[in-house]
């Protein structure tokens, strides 16, 4: 209790400040309002507050469960992570009156990013009770108060509520209200989603193997860590690991990497092909290459090394490993390909639009599409190029951009949240879009045409073989691909082998020789349909074939000259360019027309 005289000075000291607080958030702050804060603050007070029990905590009327809720928001009294679990306090509601500025600051960046505003009022909810457990304003907030709030309000979920989803809505609320504070500028990092930490479990096996053998491997991969990507040491390791835990239980005697013998492995060769895999069934052929690949590699450089523990032999030899098939590449036939990308243009989300057209027709793989960034796109004289950055091989590279391409990227762009605090092209709610959604659009436009599951890599494989069947050099589908070696181009010239072809076409039209040569038409058999037909194909006949391409397709060839850096035009030809364009309109083909628009716009700026 704090009903003392002495106290009385401080008790209006609060009232006045409340009475302040209410008014500069515009809400009632009448006399009505005053006493019962009044009332609470001589009976009860924060310090009396703190010392209730929590049933009582959360039994008390809802007007001086307002006024505790004054007291928390405004840093003079601290709760327990237990009181905001289980008395429901609506801490965001009351923070967002007394810290207006901020709030609409919070929840005009959260709606820039996407979020609606359910989500924005759940961000703004947990951002409120992370900071009311640190005793801070919400623009004070920082990464290790998050932090700390998840585990406390993580930890009152599963004793007040257990087996509920609490825990993941705080932490996906969380993690939004991480990118939404980023981007406003508060916090210095943006959120990174993270897989469970298994380092004490990881710990724990090596710590059952034997002490100088788990030495040697995980000094070995110590090294090697140096010189291999992350992805890649995560499976070494988990593969020595697996060997050496293996050891320990099926092979004691094993102290060290010099007492393995021939047997060890011909017997952990035989444990493998046996192992369940963590998706259902035995190893596959790869999984055992890449298994017995790695420790013949680490036994190799080990040897080489020339170490205080080295193997006494060779352990494994090339024949251990299994042979891989090696398929040629899926690809969409030109049908199939035609349905997709009607399907694609058809598509209301603007990212399925510009993912599947973009994979489609430059053939980058899935990490290399992500991994593009705002700068990506470069003007050299007339044409776009797009710059492909580090990936797979470490290697970049620049690729033509097709001008329909670059109308996509640039819509994509508009859209772009101002003052987004990230260099990557292409983001959801502030956050680098994940591989799984590129999956998940490519495999949405393949349903809507109709034409089963398809890949991401499935449009790469597709384009090199559209291309080497339109008689694109292997050079320059290495470029385009950004292949390093002919090796890695030459399985496309599996696909389309042009001599064989050819002969086989050849021995065809003998062999049909011997039967009966088909009966002509008379003279007037000929209907309009069929005269109109043949006319269609006279236009279309080439110097050794026919053109089969959809007429409001885009051809990637017919105005190849005009979009290369070094084409030059002048004033006289000026006709000719008008009649290209007006011919590209006609026929629907939007991403001719734009490089003809764009040759007769230089003309006029030249000649004016």
């Amino acid at each position: 209790m704090s009903g003392s005289p002495a106290r009385r000075p401080a008790v209006e000291d609060l009232v006045d400040a409340y009475r302040a607080d209410l008014v500069a958030a515009g809400m009632f702050a009448g006399h009505p309002v005053t006493s019962v804060a009044r009332m609470f603050f001589t009976r009860v007070g924060a310090a009396g507050w703190a010392q209730m029990p929590l049933a009582d905590q959360c039994a008390l009327p809802l007007e001086d469960r307002r006024v505790v809720g004054w007291l928390i928001v405004t840093g003079r009294l601290r709760p327990s992570p237990d009181y905001l679990v289980a008395c429901r306090p609506y801490l965001g509601e009351v923070a967002a009156h007394h810290h207006r500025a901020f709030h609409v600051r919070f929840a005009e960046t959260s709606a820039g990013l996407g979020f609606g505003a359910t989500v924005t009022r759940l961000q703004w909810s947990a951002l409120a009770k992370v900071t009311a457990l640190a005793g801070l304003a919400p623009d004070q907030v920082t990464q290790a108060v998050i932090d700390e709030g998840r585990q406390a309000l993580t930890a009152a979920i599963g004793r007040h509520h257990p087996g509920s989803h609490g825990p993941g809505a705080l932490s996906a609320a969380l993690f939004g209200l991480q990118t939404t504070l980023f981007h406003l500028g508060v916090l210095d990092a943006a959120p990174r989603k993270t897989s469970p930490d298994r380092s004490a479990e990881r710990a724990a096996e090596w710590q059952s193997a034997a002490p100088l053998l788990a030495s040697t491997l995980t000094g070995y991969i110590a090294q090697v860590r140096l010189s291999l990507r992350a992805s890649t040491m995560v499976r070494v390791e988990g593969v020595l690991r697996e060997f050496a835990c293996w050891l320990a239980a099926s092979a004691p005697e094993v102290a060290c990497v010099a007492d393995l013998r021939r047997r060890h492995i011909e017997a952990y060769k035989l444990h493998l092909a046996a192992r369940p895999s963590a998706r259902g069934g035995n190893l596959s052929k790869i999984s055992l290459a890449e298994h017995l690949g790695a420790l013949r590699a680490c036994f190799e450089r080990l040897t080489e090394w020339d170490g205080d523990d080295v193997p006494a032999a060779v352990l494994v030899f090339s024949g251990d490993l299994p042979l891989r098939d090696e398929p040629l590449p899926r690809f969409l036939d030109d049908g199939a390909f035609t349905k997709l990308l009607q399907a694609t243009r058809a598509d209301p989300d603007p990212f399925v639009r510009l993912a599947v057209e973009f994979l489609a027709r430059t053939g980058l793989r899935k990490g290399e599409f992500l991994d593009l960034t705002v700068d990506s796109v470069v003007q050299i004289g007339a044409a776009y190029w797009l710059h492909v950055p580090l990936g797979k091989l470490r290697t970049d590279r620049y690729i033509p951009l097709h001008p329909q391409l670059k109308d996509l990227l640039d819509a994509w762009l508009a859209g772009r949240p101002a003052g987004l605090r990230t260099p990557w092209l292409f983001t959801e709610h502030g956050q680098r879009i994940g591989k799984g959604r590129v999956d998940r659009a490519v495999a949405k436009a393949a349903q809507a045409a109709g034409i089963g599951h398809v890949s991401p890599h499935r449009l790469r494989h597709t384009l090199a073989t559209q291309a080497i069947n339109r008689g694109m050099s292997l050079e320059a589908i290495a470029a385009l691909l950004g292949h390093r070696s002919m090796r890695m181009t030459m399985v496309y010239a599996r696909i389309a082998n042009r001599t064989v072809a050819e002969e086989y076409f050849a021995v065809a039209g003998k062999v049909e020789a011997l039967y009966d040569a088909p009966k002509t038409l008379p003279a007037g058999a000929e209907g309009a349909e069929m005269r109109k037909l043949r006319a269609e194909m006279h236009r279309r006949m080439l110097g050794n074939g026919y053109c089969a391409r959809p007429v409001g397709l885009d051809c990637h060839f017919e105005s190849i000259c005009e979009s290369c850096a070094f084409f030059q035009t002048t004033i006289e030809f000026r006709p000719t360019l008008q009649a290209q364009r007006d011919d590209a309109a006609g026929k629907g083909q939007i991403g001719r027309q734009k490089v003809f628009d764009g040759l007769l716009a230089r003309l006029e700026e030249t000649a004016s």
